[in-house]
């Protein structure tokens, strides 16, 4: 409990002083009130919880087992170093659209994904059958680069896309 002693002193007559007091103040109740508030705003808050996108990993598939794609859905992305981005469509060796240099974000790929999302469908002629990203990281790719592509196909709600590897012919197009 708190209490405040002062000091009173019984003398009599003379002359008029002013008193002293001696003030103390007990705390304890102070004390223990804080720490039951600390336990309770420790025991009441979340933890910041991690964020992350879940990525689904296919099997190991041998060469011979994997599905031919229409190269009309197929839309490669090429990650290089300091960067850089192109895009293309279909086989490289006979593109369908030729390799072009994008930017990230809303006013770069991702004008281009939300195009293709739905030129696609119409050209095949089926709803069912979208588009499909190939995610291809170079060599000196940085890794913030892939998080930033994942992330789009996260926004654009692209329904099919992997991580595939670059062939030396793409790595190519970013030393010129």
């Amino acid at each position: 409990m708190a209490e405040l002693n002062t000091g009173d002193s019984g003398g009599k007559g003379g002359k008029v002083r002013s008193k002293k007091q001696n003030s103390k103040v007990d705390l304890t109740a102070m004390v223990d009130l804080a720490f039951l508030l600390i336990t309770f705003f420790m025991l009441t808050t979340s933890l910041s919880k991690p964020q992350s996108m879940d990525l689904g990993m296919p099997k190991d598939v041998p060469d011979k087992e994997q599905t031919p794609i229409a190269q009309e859905r197929t839309m490669s992305v090429l990650l290089g170093p300091d960067n850089q981005l192109k895009i293309y469509m279909g086989k490289f060796d006979e593109p369908i659209e030729k390799p072009k240099d994008v930017v990230y974000g809303k006013n770069g790929i991702r004008k281009d994904i939300i195009a293709k999302l739905k030129s696609v469908p119409e050209y095949m002629g089926d709803p069912k059958k979208g588009l499909i990203v190939l995610i291809k990281p170079g060599k000196k790719s940085n890794y913030k680069n892939l998080v930033d592509i994942l992330d789009e196909m996260a926004i654009n709600k692209v329904q099919v896309y992997a991580i595939v590897d670059i062939t030396k012919e793409e790595e190519k197009l970013f030393d010129k």
